[in-house]
Protein backbone atom coordinates (compact mmCIF):
# COMPACT_ATOMS: atom_id res chain seq x y z
CA UNK A 1 0.00 0.00 0.00
CA UNK A 2 1.32 3.08 -1.20
CA UNK A 3 2.22 5.72 1.66
CA UNK A 4 0.07 9.36 1.81
CA UNK A 5 2.15 12.19 1.68
CA UNK A 6 2.23 15.12 4.04
CA UNK A 7 0.77 18.73 3.41
CA UNK A 8 3.24 22.02 4.31
CA UNK A 9 0.92 24.87 3.98
CA UNK A 10 2.07 28.69 4.48
CA UNK A 11 1.46 31.93 2.80
CA UNK A 12 4.06 32.05 0.64
CA UNK A 13 7.65 30.39 0.41
CA UNK A 14 8.55 30.70 3.93
CA UNK A 15 7.28 27.27 5.07
CA UNK A 16 10.20 25.84 2.57
CA UNK A 17 12.57 26.44 5.08
CA UNK A 18 10.00 23.63 7.17
CA UNK A 19 9.85 21.42 4.22
CA UNK A 20 13.76 21.41 3.88
CA UNK A 21 13.92 20.09 7.00
CA UNK A 22 11.25 17.81 7.14
CA UNK A 23 12.95 16.04 4.14
CA UNK A 24 16.15 15.72 5.54
CA UNK A 25 14.96 14.01 8.61
CA UNK A 26 12.40 12.27 6.76
CA UNK A 27 13.95 11.38 3.13
CA UNK A 28 11.17 8.71 2.36
CA UNK A 29 8.06 11.10 3.07
CA UNK A 30 6.46 12.58 -0.28
CA UNK A 31 5.21 16.18 0.65
CA UNK A 32 2.83 18.15 -1.06
CA UNK A 33 3.78 22.30 -0.35
CA UNK A 34 1.25 25.01 -1.03
CA UNK A 35 2.13 28.32 -0.77
CA UNK A 36 -1.54 31.19 -0.76
CA UNK A 37 0.65 33.75 -3.23
CA UNK A 38 -3.03 34.63 -3.43
CA UNK A 39 -3.02 35.45 0.37
CA UNK A 40 0.50 36.79 0.50
CA UNK A 41 0.86 37.88 2.86
CA UNK A 42 -1.11 36.96 6.12
CA UNK A 43 0.79 39.44 8.79
CA UNK A 44 -1.22 42.86 8.13
CA UNK A 45 -4.75 40.90 7.70
CA UNK A 46 -6.93 40.96 10.39
CA UNK A 47 -6.97 37.74 12.15
CA UNK A 48 -10.20 36.04 11.22
CA UNK A 49 -9.06 36.77 7.56
CA UNK A 50 -6.15 34.51 8.33
CA UNK A 51 -8.26 31.81 9.82
CA UNK A 52 -11.07 31.87 7.12
CA UNK A 53 -8.31 31.22 4.47
CA UNK A 54 -6.05 28.89 6.23
CA UNK A 55 -9.12 26.45 6.46
CA UNK A 56 -10.51 26.99 3.14
CA UNK A 57 -6.97 25.90 2.00
CA UNK A 58 -6.12 23.27 4.28
CA UNK A 59 -9.85 21.19 4.29
CA UNK A 60 -9.61 20.88 0.22
CA UNK A 61 -5.83 19.74 -0.02
CA UNK A 62 -6.66 17.55 2.87
CA UNK A 63 -9.44 16.27 0.63
CA UNK A 64 -8.03 15.95 -2.75
CA UNK A 65 -4.90 14.30 -1.26
CA UNK A 66 -6.24 12.87 1.92
CA UNK A 67 -2.55 13.43 3.71
CA UNK A 68 -1.35 11.80 6.79
CA UNK A 69 -0.49 15.13 8.61
CA UNK A 70 -0.82 18.66 8.07
CA UNK A 71 1.77 21.49 8.71
CA UNK A 72 0.95 25.21 9.12
CA UNK A 73 4.11 26.39 8.37
CA UNK A 74 3.42 30.24 9.01
CA UNK A 75 3.93 31.80 12.77
CA UNK A 76 0.75 33.94 11.70
CA UNK A 77 -1.50 31.57 10.66
CA UNK A 78 -0.26 28.96 13.51
CA UNK A 79 -1.03 31.09 16.34
CA UNK A 80 -4.67 31.85 15.64
CA UNK A 81 -5.95 28.63 13.36
CA UNK A 82 -4.58 26.19 15.13
CA UNK A 83 -7.32 25.20 17.59
CA UNK A 84 -9.85 25.56 14.23
CA UNK A 85 -7.85 23.53 12.02
CA UNK A 86 -7.72 20.64 14.42
CA UNK A 87 -11.25 20.97 15.68
CA UNK A 88 -12.14 20.62 11.74
CA UNK A 89 -9.78 18.45 10.56
CA UNK A 90 -9.04 15.00 10.98
CA UNK A 91 -5.82 14.53 10.83
CA UNK A 92 -2.80 15.61 12.74
CA UNK A 93 -1.95 19.03 12.62
CA UNK A 94 1.24 20.52 13.45
CA UNK A 95 2.11 24.45 13.90
CA UNK A 96 4.81 26.45 13.74
CA UNK A 97 5.58 29.16 16.95
CA UNK A 98 8.49 31.17 17.81
CA UNK A 99 11.39 29.04 19.23
CA UNK A 100 11.80 30.54 22.44
CA UNK A 101 12.10 28.26 24.70
CA UNK A 102 15.09 26.21 22.98
CA UNK A 103 16.83 30.19 22.69
CA UNK A 104 16.33 30.24 26.53
CA UNK A 105 17.99 26.75 26.89
CA UNK A 106 20.55 27.87 24.58
CA UNK A 107 21.39 31.50 25.87
CA UNK A 108 24.70 31.66 28.29
CA UNK A 109 24.29 35.65 28.66
CA UNK A 110 20.42 35.54 29.56
CA UNK A 111 19.42 37.46 26.82
CA UNK A 112 17.99 36.83 23.23
CA UNK A 113 16.33 38.01 20.73
CA UNK A 114 12.98 37.84 18.89
CA UNK A 115 12.88 38.78 15.30
CA UNK A 116 9.39 37.95 14.18
CA UNK A 117 6.44 39.41 12.12
CA UNK A 118 4.97 42.78 13.70
CA UNK A 119 2.20 40.91 14.44
CA UNK A 120 3.64 37.88 16.06
CA UNK A 121 5.25 40.23 18.20
CA UNK A 122 2.07 41.57 19.13
CA UNK A 123 0.58 38.61 19.99
CA UNK A 124 -0.48 37.56 23.54
CA UNK A 125 0.42 33.82 22.57
CA UNK A 126 4.14 34.87 22.00
CA UNK A 127 4.32 36.96 25.20
CA UNK A 128 2.71 33.83 26.75
CA UNK A 129 5.55 31.66 25.20
CA UNK A 130 8.11 34.31 26.82
CA UNK A 131 6.51 34.35 30.10
CA UNK A 132 6.82 30.74 30.77
CA UNK A 133 10.32 29.79 28.82
CA UNK A 134 11.88 32.83 29.01
CA UNK A 135 11.06 34.65 32.46
CA UNK A 136 14.74 34.86 33.05
CA UNK A 137 16.14 36.62 30.03
CA UNK A 138 15.95 39.91 28.21
CA UNK A 139 13.64 39.20 25.53
CA UNK A 140 14.47 41.78 22.46
CA UNK A 141 11.68 41.53 20.08
CA UNK A 142 12.13 43.30 16.80
CA UNK A 143 8.71 43.03 14.26
CA UNK A 144 9.83 43.29 10.39
CA UNK A 145 7.16 43.13 7.47
CA UNK A 146 10.17 43.99 5.13
CA UNK A 147 12.52 41.11 6.04
CA UNK A 148 9.83 38.82 4.57
CA UNK A 149 9.79 40.07 1.39
CA UNK A 150 13.53 40.51 1.41
CA UNK A 151 13.70 36.67 1.86
CA UNK A 152 10.63 36.17 -1.24
CA UNK A 153 12.93 37.63 -3.21
CA UNK A 154 16.01 35.98 -2.24
CA UNK A 155 14.50 32.97 -3.24
CA UNK A 156 13.36 34.30 -6.83
CA UNK A 157 17.28 35.12 -6.91
CA UNK A 158 17.13 38.80 -6.56
CA UNK A 159 19.93 40.52 -4.76
CA UNK A 160 19.90 41.74 -1.31
CA UNK A 161 21.24 44.84 0.10
CA UNK A 162 23.27 43.99 2.79
CA UNK A 163 22.05 47.73 4.24
CA UNK A 164 18.62 46.83 4.35
CA UNK A 165 19.59 44.00 6.64
CA UNK A 166 21.74 45.99 8.71
CA UNK A 167 18.74 48.73 8.92
CA UNK A 168 16.28 45.58 10.11
CA UNK A 169 18.46 43.70 12.39
CA UNK A 170 20.06 46.97 14.16
CA UNK A 171 17.59 47.25 17.34
CA UNK A 172 18.65 44.26 18.41
CA UNK A 173 22.14 45.57 19.37
CA UNK A 174 21.31 49.46 19.96
CA UNK A 175 21.45 48.48 23.88
CA UNK A 176 24.06 47.89 26.48
CA UNK A 177 23.09 44.00 26.63
CA UNK A 178 23.51 42.38 23.13
CA UNK A 179 21.96 38.38 22.52
CA UNK A 180 23.54 35.51 22.06
CA UNK A 181 20.47 34.08 20.73
CA UNK A 182 18.11 35.02 17.94
CA UNK A 183 14.94 33.53 17.83
CA UNK A 184 13.53 33.40 13.56
CA UNK A 185 9.94 33.71 14.53
CA UNK A 186 8.99 33.53 11.11
CA UNK A 187 9.49 30.93 8.85
CA UNK A 188 10.87 32.94 6.07
CA UNK A 189 13.48 33.82 7.94
CA UNK A 190 15.96 30.86 8.04
CA UNK A 191 15.64 31.48 4.23
CA UNK A 192 18.25 34.47 4.78
CA UNK A 193 20.09 33.14 7.58
CA UNK A 194 23.35 33.25 6.08
CA UNK A 195 22.87 36.65 4.97
CA UNK A 196 21.82 37.83 8.32
CA UNK A 197 25.00 36.00 9.63
CA UNK A 198 27.18 38.52 7.52
CA UNK A 199 25.73 41.55 8.67
CA UNK A 200 25.61 40.92 12.87
CA UNK A 201 28.22 43.32 14.69
CA UNK A 202 28.79 40.09 16.88
CA UNK A 203 28.32 36.14 16.49
CA UNK A 204 25.49 34.81 17.44
CA UNK A 205 22.91 31.97 17.64
CA UNK A 206 20.64 31.43 15.07
CA UNK A 207 17.46 28.94 16.13
CA UNK A 208 14.28 28.75 14.20
CA UNK A 209 11.65 25.81 14.73
CA UNK A 210 12.32 23.79 11.60
CA UNK A 211 14.67 20.72 13.43
CA UNK A 212 11.78 20.91 16.13
CA UNK A 213 8.98 20.68 13.19
CA UNK A 214 10.53 17.52 12.21
CA UNK A 215 11.31 15.46 15.15
CA UNK A 216 7.20 16.21 16.05
CA UNK A 217 6.58 15.14 12.62
CA UNK A 218 8.51 12.10 12.67
CA UNK A 219 7.20 11.15 15.90
CA UNK A 220 3.69 11.41 14.87
CA UNK A 221 4.37 9.31 12.06
CA UNK A 222 6.74 6.75 13.46
CA UNK A 223 3.96 3.90 13.69
CA UNK A 224 2.61 4.79 10.66
CA UNK A 225 5.57 4.66 8.45
CA UNK A 226 7.88 2.09 10.03
CA UNK A 227 9.23 1.73 6.69
CA UNK A 228 9.78 2.96 2.87
CA UNK A 229 7.06 2.32 0.96
CA UNK A 230 6.08 3.49 -2.90
CA UNK A 231 8.01 6.38 -4.13
CA UNK A 232 8.65 9.33 -3.37
CA UNK A 233 7.11 12.71 -4.60
CA UNK A 234 6.95 16.73 -3.89
CA UNK A 235 4.39 18.40 -5.47
CA UNK A 236 4.40 22.76 -5.33
CA UNK A 237 1.30 24.16 -5.41
CA UNK A 238 -0.14 27.69 -5.36
CA UNK A 239 -2.78 29.99 -5.50
CA UNK A 240 -3.73 32.99 -7.82
CA UNK A 241 -1.26 34.05 -10.77
CA UNK A 242 1.14 32.11 -12.06
CA UNK A 243 3.28 35.07 -12.64
CA UNK A 244 4.02 34.94 -8.81
CA UNK A 245 5.87 31.49 -9.12
CA UNK A 246 7.80 32.17 -12.78
CA UNK A 247 10.67 33.64 -10.95
CA UNK A 248 11.10 30.88 -8.12
CA UNK A 249 11.19 27.78 -10.84
CA UNK A 250 15.28 27.41 -10.67
CA UNK A 251 15.26 27.32 -6.68
CA UNK A 252 11.90 25.15 -6.51
CA UNK A 253 13.40 22.49 -8.82
CA UNK A 254 17.06 22.39 -6.89
CA UNK A 255 14.63 21.34 -3.92
CA UNK A 256 13.43 18.24 -6.24
CA UNK A 257 9.96 19.43 -6.72
CA UNK A 258 8.93 16.78 -9.45
CA UNK A 259 5.47 19.44 -10.17
CA UNK A 260 4.86 23.06 -9.90
CA UNK A 261 1.19 23.78 -10.65
CA UNK A 262 -1.96 26.24 -9.38
CA UNK A 263 -3.74 24.58 -6.68
CA UNK A 264 -7.11 25.40 -8.63
CA UNK A 265 -6.09 22.51 -11.13
CA UNK A 266 -6.24 20.28 -8.23
CA UNK A 267 -9.39 21.04 -6.79
CA UNK A 268 -12.77 20.29 -7.54
CA UNK A 269 -14.35 24.13 -7.72
CA UNK A 270 -12.90 27.49 -8.12
CA UNK A 271 -10.45 28.68 -5.11
CA UNK A 272 -11.64 32.30 -3.79
CA UNK A 273 -10.11 35.62 -4.48
CA UNK A 274 -7.46 36.97 -1.97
Amino acid sequence: MQQKPIVIFDSGVGGLSIYQKVREKLPFLSVIYCSDSEGFPYGPKPENDVVDRTLYCLTRLVANFQPALAIIACNTASTISLPRARQLLDIPIVGVVPAIKPASQTSQKRCIGLLATPGTIARDYTNRLIHEFAGDCEVIQVGSSELVHLAEQHLRGQTINPEDLKKIIEPLFSGNNWPDCVVLGCTHFPLVQELLDSVVPAPVTWIDSGEAIARRVASLLEEHYSHHEGPVEHRFLYTGSDKSVRSLLPALEAMNFSEITCLDNCLTGNAPSG
